[in-house]
């Protein structure tokens, strides 16, 4: 009995350090860190764009992951897919950014910020995301830096939408 109490123990520990390095972004600090990562007008979308789209796809969260009726699953503060922009080792993935989809779990988005870059680069653009075509395009976003130190660049065309 001792030694199965233990490995449960083991087996807690594991679980509660595989989360340790996650992070849920209040919403200015996320906005200071897009803007720091160039994403200011980058494709001719704000930081508002961004926001709005990272609130509805994973609530700030990092270590968010959805998974798919069609077996793939989406990870991080973006909720990259894993047929098309990361790899999970279980679905065939085309990996457009070449990296592990568990990378994307972690408190250290930049990683995160160049995959979604190659989003938006993408024919798809922020189109590739439901939640910002439902609730973010076309709207007010200003709404998205009230508050936030954050200088925002005017937006140029948006390619793609």
């Amino acid at each position: 009995m001792m030694r199965f109490s233990g490995i449960v123990i083991v087996i807690l520990a594991i679980m509660m350090t595989a989360n340790v390095d996650a992070k849920i972004y209040e919403r200015c600090e996320l906005a200071r860190k897009l803007q720091k990562a160039g994403l200011n007008s980058y494709k001719g979308y704000g930081i508002g764009d961004w926001l709005c789209m990272a609130h509805y796809e994973s609530g700030f969260d990092t270590s968010f992951m959805d998974h798919n009726p069609d077996g793939s699953s989406e990870y991080g503060i973006f909720q990259l897919n894993s047929a098309w922009w990361c790899d999970n080792g279980i679905t065939p993935t085309k990996n457009l950014c070449h990296m592990d989809c568990h990378d994307l779990l972690n408190r250290h988005i930049l990683d995160d910020i160049m995959c979604a870059k190659r989003v938006v680069s993408s024919k798809t653009s922020m189109n590739a995301w439901d939640s910002w075509n439902q609730h973010c395009s076309g709207h007010d976003l200003s709404e998205w830096l009230k508050g936030c130190d954050v200088y925002v660049k005017p937006n140029s065309n948006k390619i793609n939408s």
